[in-house]
């Protein structure tokens, strides 16, 4: 089959919904498939080089605010392929693909991967598109895809699910655990930071105004609580447009010493960054986060996790088997919980064996890849 990926965002930008993309093309045309990445071209990846084993297609947006990309060239790039298939959010893209669908009829699968909430006017305007724009996307889907049936019914589109059934299944997000697995710590990167001897909790994730629910500030705030000794580093592994306000704020509350901003770091040396913690937190404060996958990245690296108790992501994290769900926005719940289990490393260690076995066990991509290949075919 000819498969149109459509996805507002893709590596090398660094956001959960374009790996999801990256690996379901990958997947895909492992299996046969002829497969067409669609997505926005990034101003600051100008000099990228796409080597795949399918092709990627960047386009010039007509306007373009955040993530969101008004893409017309959709309506004549998409029409000779056998299944188009949307990641939403993407707003502006959705638009077309329903315009388009509206006039030839195309097979759509609609991947859900989460509820859009937004803060000050992005709020308002979200509301409006859930309540007046999105049905009508929906509409047109043939089959629609949830990451977590406990996200699922507990967000926007619950009263569909009631409704129809038949069009809904569920495929989580996946993790290559040959690449994200349990490994030594990398004597370099222990150099470059200047790690001896202490204990890491990581943070991994976009420092830009579109993630601004993965919770940073409430993570640097529960650091500032912590006892003021030297026997941990926090490490801040990402890149954005939010990351000098953060770094001002760790400068403000004088913990330079104790908060590392490694910056953007490469797809290769990311699992080294994994093998270096002890713990990894995601303290996600809304249902903008529906999954989380660098909470798979670091299970299957052998990491407990520390996660906000969401929807979708409760369905990850086995509460005290495979790490700790934090209350939402509770600073000193966080704190504790990071005390905890810095303070238990044998704890911390079976948390982590069994977030492992359960990524082999649930979370594979080759698992997925054939699940996903089963939905196509099925309206084909």
């Amino acid at each position: 089959m000819k498969i149109a990926e459509v996805v507002s965002t893709f590596p090398p930008y660094k956001a959960g919904i374009g790996n999801v993309a990256y690996y379901n093309s990958w997947l895909l045309a492992r299996l046969g498939h002829e497969v067409t990445v669609f997505t926005t071209k990034q101003k600051f990846f100008t000099d990228y080089i796409d080597e795949y084993p399918f092709k990627v297609k960047r386009l010039y947006p007509w306007f373009k605010y955040g993530n969101a990309s008004i893409l017309p060239q959709l309506l004549y790039k998409l029409p000779s392929y056998d299944i188009v298939h949307l990641h939403y959010p993407f707003f502006g893209g959705a638009e077309m693909i329903y315009l388009l669908d509206k006039i030839k009829d195309i097979k759509l699968v609609i991947t859900y991967h989460m509820d859009v909430v937004g803060i000050g006017l992005l709020r308002k305007f979200f509301d409006f598109h859930t309540k007046n724009v999105l049905p009508h996307i929906l509409n047109r889907a043939d089959k629609i895809i949830v990451t977590s049936w406990d996200y699922a019914k507990n967000s926007n589109i619950k009263e569909r699910i009631k409704i129809e059934p038949e069009k809904f299944y569920e495929i989580p997000c996946g993790v290559n655990h040959l690449l994200f697995k349990p490994r030594f710590k990398d004597k370099n990167l222990i150099k470059k930071h200047s790690l001896y001897n202490k204990k890491i909790i990581l943070f991994v994730g976009a420092l830009d105004k579109a993630h601004y629910f993965k919770g940073v500030n409430i993570l640097i705030q529960a650091i500032k609580k912590m006892p003021d000794n030297d026997d941990f580093r926090l490490l801040i592994v990402g890149d954005g447009d939010l990351k000098e306000s953060y770094k001002s704020m760790v400068d403000s509350f004088g913990l330079s010493n104790k908060i590392i901003f490694t910056g953007y770091v490469e797809d290769k040396e990311l699992p080294k960054y994994y093998n270096l913690a002890d713990l990894l937190v995601s303290p996600s404060i809304d249902k903008s986060e529906a999954f989380g996958i660098v909470l798979i990245e670091a299970m299957s690296s052998g990491l407990p996790v520390i996660a906000g108790d969401l929807a979708g992501v409760r369905s990850v994290v086995d509460k005290q088997k495979t790490g700790l769900l934090v209350k939402l926005n509770d600073i000193e719940n966080l704190k504790k919980m990071i005390e905890f289990l810095l303070a238990n490393p044998r704890v911390a260690k079976e948390y982590g064996k069994e977030g492992r076995k359960k990524i082999l066990e649930l979370y594979s991509w080759e698992k997925i890849g054939y699940k996903l290949d089963n939905v196509f075919k099925s309206i084909t």
